[in-house]
């Protein structure tokens, strides 16, 4: 009977291993697939480092050979209305001159721009800031290995300060988008063409995630890194030592506009989301609530962080407005989630479909009360060009 058995150990162990297995190929990133029906790379897993004998990080080179390529330059062209020199026109001028007028006087109807983008799909389609193609007349793509295409606009998002463009090429290396999330020390690579010297990458460390109420974009979540970004480093990439997008770089806290180990990018998230829905919609739809709120003022400092924020402005018109929202109303929750900010609240409302009901849990006179209001869709807003934060010159 008990030689009968002696299989089932091995029986056992084999169950155990197929199931460990399978287990490991359902932790792996799944690629994921564009609107269009193109797959995308997924996310690489392992880090491409090369380390010493003891252990060390001596080079960060292999994840930079595999994500350099896929940062691309861009150059736009804006022609410029300019009034011509009132010299110029006249007669006696010009017959004493002829056609030789002093260079003071000559005006470059064209201004040029520099900055980065990120291929992210393998048929041409790339990611870059909103506010270097905003209203060029020609853009021009540099890829990595010297070859130069024209681009043109398929959608912009100035919400969020992100744009995505198109060349006619197709075969093109791509970074993949990293989902899986982001941890404060992780080291961290800047690729793009600061100052217009060339392809440049710098390395750092994630300072700090979720940074918003910056006053840079309407929709805040950034990504803040050490890694030197600096003008013309504006659309490129950051990425993890895997060879993976973490995000698009752009705005930097500077009071001489140049690097101060304080940069922002945009997470690879939001960049998938505006991406994924400007193709499919040729724009980003968002909802729109039409209030202006606040966090709660704190009175006592010792007391724990309070939850909620204050509408302070409330659009007569707008949905809030129509459902009975007041100014000095505290919203504590939207749809049973907690509102801890001002930016968790334009986040959340922003995700939340047009003409979809949300209910709010709001206090009124020290009285809670449940409202239900009919999101409207969100129009889109030119960038804050007063902000102490500057977004990385084109």
């Amino acid at each position: 009977m008990r030689r009968s058995f002696t299989w089932l150990p091995w029986v056992l162990l084999i169950i155990v291993i197929l199931g460990f297995i399978g287990w490991q190929q359902l932790q792996k990133p799944k690629a994921p697939v564009m609107p269009d029906g193109v797959r995308l790379p997924a996310e690489k897993v392992e880090p491409l480092i090369n380390t010493s004998r003891t252990g060390g990080v001596v080079s960060y080179s292999a994840a930079v050979k595999v994500a350099a390529p896929a940062v691309v330059n861009i150059f736009t062209m804006q022609k410029v209305n300019q009034k011509e020199n009132p010299l110029l026109s006249d007669p006696s001028f010009r017959e004493f001159f002829g056609n030789q007028f002093p260079d003071q006087l000559k005006q470059d109807p064209n201004e040029n721009s520099l900055g980065s983008g990120v291929i992210v799909s393998p048929d041409g389609y790339i990611l870059t800031n909103n506010h270097v193609i905003a209203q060029a007349d020609q853009i021009i793509v540099g890829l990595h290995d010297g070859r130069r295409a024209s681009a043109k606009v398929v959608g912009t998002d100035p919400d969020t300060d992100l744009a995505v463009i198109k060349i006619e090429m197709n075969q093109l290396p791509v970074l993949p988008f990293k989902l899986s999330g982001n941890e404060v020390g992780d080291v961290v690579l800047a690729i793009g063409n600061p100052f217009g010297v060339g392809q440049t990458v710098t390395q750092g460390i994630i300072s700090a995630t979720g940074r918003s109420d910056l006053g840079i974009n309407t929709y805040e979540d950034f990504i803040q890194t050490d890694a030197a970004i600096n003008p013309g480093n504006s659309g490129g990439a950051l990425i993890d030592v895997a060879g993976n997008l973490i995000g698009v770089n752009t705005a930097i806290f500077s009071q001489s506009g140049g690097s101060l180990g304080i940069g922002f990018a945009i997470p690879a998230k939001v960049c998938q989301q505006v991406f994924n829905s400007i193709l499919k919609d040729g724009r980003v739809i968002r909802g729109f609530l039409g209030i202006t709120v606040q966090s709660v003022a704190q009175e006592d400092v010792f007391a724990p962080k309070q939850q909620g924020v204050v509408a302070v402005d409330v659009l007569a018109a707008g949905p809030a407005g129509k459902a009975g929202i007041k100014r000095g109303d505290k919203i504590l929750k939207m749809n049973d989630e907690v509102i801890s900010s001002a930016s968790h609240l334009i986040n959340y409302v922003a995700m939340q479909a047009p003409n979809s009901i949300v209910q709010l849990e709001i206090e009124r006179d020290q009285k809670i009360m449940n409202v239900n209001v009919e999101i409207a869709e969100k129009k889109n807003q030119e960038l804050n060009a007063d902000s102490q934060y500057i977004p990385l010159p084109r």
